[in-house]
């Protein structure tokens, strides 16, 4: 490839990215309108599965990503995820019910889970063979942070001057032009075919993962915790495990072998994206819900709140690469970003229904420079102690965990705070509550919202602690960075 293409090669990828990102967040200050067009008496209880739906999509198809790359190529498989997302944006934005947005926001998280893994392979095989570091995989993790934050604002802004169903029809555009692009500009490496693909392995991760989130979610809500419906789910996700286990323990070429584990960085890191995941949907979900139903702030301007969190996880990003660059180490960032994520979360937790808003825009700002922090450096924490034969697995297994995190923060928190709201009617009830009724349970929704961020700060703490037992291993003077590999 001539310089030239190898530019254009990497401005389709981060536009991928972008896309990718961008929907995983997008529907978050646009859920208002959705449900008030498709399911204005039920719809918010089903909120949850608008993200969740889309997250486990992306978390079941990411085991299978890498090891498709090996057998086909990565250029096959990015255009095949690329098509795929572009498929589920056309359904979710002619949905004619809040069902079939829910089965499309999966069809479209299929593409994404390859758009969000496959991307980083692509880079990594754009990266000129006489660059020390990988340019490009520090500039997709910026882009991907500001556009965690950028997504929502977007969504609010066309259902409030446009259309809700703009914010799936506006990837078609950037989504097609971007696979014109690749088509013709990508030459990358044919696949080998030398290694097997543990179907058996991946179909158990995406079991476990189902059944795990389907506990959460209708735990407490639609079926009692000790009904046979919930009780049959948690023996189902504990068997599935227990046989996901037992597959990766013997299969030749597992998808998440277990000797990763064994490394301190690997299983500390694993853990550690899984729980930021979880609580980063929990931070900006909710926020802008809060706005939207406590503060009665437009949706357009709802998402206007996250531009201090792009600002935060933009400029801490950078700021972060050349730190990296003058020997700081990864251990030290995650440290710092628990800390300040933290503390963001216990400002959020003391918001109210009456606090200036500025403090919320300031709570954001620090939350993005936590997560700024942490985003792009656990990834490169866990590359820097993979085994040189599992680089890549270890990058698609942490993306895994990250992703299964992101789906289950959408479920646990919504039943925490259906479980923990006391007021009139239910949570689905509050936009039709008027007088009286309504300032009581916007109270007891706040106090419930107020109880998510307390466990957002809980699991950040969990993970400083974690970031505590980190080893001390800094960058060896001279030594070559390792980039990332095609799994």
């Amino acid at each position: 490839m001539t310089a030239t293409q190898r530019r254009l090669a990497l401005l389709v990828c981060l536009v991928t990215i972008v896309l990718a990102v961008l929907d995983l967040q997008i529907v978050s200050a646009a859920t208002v309108p959705i449900v008030r067009d498709l399911d204005p008496a039920h719809g918010i209880a089903k909120i949850p599965w608008l993200v969740s739906a889309f997250s486990l999509a992306s978390a079941a198809m990411l085991p299978l990503y890498g090891k498709l790359c090996d057998t086909l190529g990565a250029k096959p498989v990015f255009l095949g995820a690329l098509g795929a997302f572009l498929t589920g944006s056309a359904l979710c934005g002619a949905a004619p019910s809040l069902s079939w947005l829910i089965v499309s926001r999966a069809v479209q998280g299929v593409g994404a889970g390859g758009l969000m893994s496959v991307t980083m392979v692509v880079i990594a095989q754009l990266r000129d063979p006489d660059a020390r570091r990988n340019q490009g995989a520090g500039t997709g993790g910026v882009v991907a942070g500001g556009g965690m934050a950028v997504g929502p604002w977007l969504g609010g802004f066309l259902a409030q001057h446009a259309s809700w169903r703009w914010a799936f029809f506006i990837n078609l555009p950037l989504g097609i032009a971007a696979l014109i692009t690749a088509v013709i500009v990508l030459k990358l490496p044919r696949g080998t075919r030398a290694h097997a693909i543990d179907f058996p392995g991946a179909a158990l991760a995406a079991a476990f993962a189902t059944t795990l989130l389907l506990t959460t979610e209708w735990g407490g809500k639609q079926y009692a915790w000790a009904s046979p419906q919930i009780i049959g789910l948690i023996l189902g996700c504990v068997a599935t495990l227990v046989l996901l286990v037992v597959r990766q323990a013997t299969a030749a070429e597992p998808i998440l072998p277990l000797p990763m584990f064994r490394v301190p960085e690997l299983r500390l890191g694993f853990a550690l994206q899984g729980l930021i995941g979880l609580a980063l949907t929990g931070a900006t979900y909710y926020v802008l819900v809060y706005l939207q139903l406590v503060r009665a702030v437009p949706s357009s301007s709802a998402g206007l709140f996250l531009v201090p969190m792009a600002v935060g996880i933009m400029a801490v990003g950078l700021v972060t690469e050349r730190l990296a660059e003058r020997g700081w180490s990864e251990r030290t960032f995650v440290i710092s970003g628990a800390t300040v994520t933290l503390a963001a979360f216990l400002l959020l937790a003391d918001t109210g229904t009456t606090a200036s808003l500025w403090q919320v825009r300031g709570a954001l700002l620090l939350l993005g420079a936590g997560f700024g922090q942490l985003l792009g450096q656990l990834i490169q924490l866990v590359q820097a102690a993979a085994p040189a034969h599992q680089l890549g697995v270890a990058t698609t297994a942490v993306r895994f965990f990250q992703t299964l995190g992101t789906s289950l923060g959408a479920a646990l928190f919504g039943t925490l705070i259906s479980r923990l709201y006391d007021g009139p009617g239910d949570v689905g009830s509050l936009a039709t509550l008027r007088g009286a009724d309504r300032v009581r349970g916007m109270a007891a929704y706040v106090s419930a919202t107020d109880t998510v961020f307390l466990c957002g700060a809980g699991i950040m703490l969990v993970c400083l602690a974690l970031a505590l037992r980190l080893p001390r291993r800094g960058p060896v003077p001279g030594e070559p960075v390792r980039e990332p590999v095609p799994a």
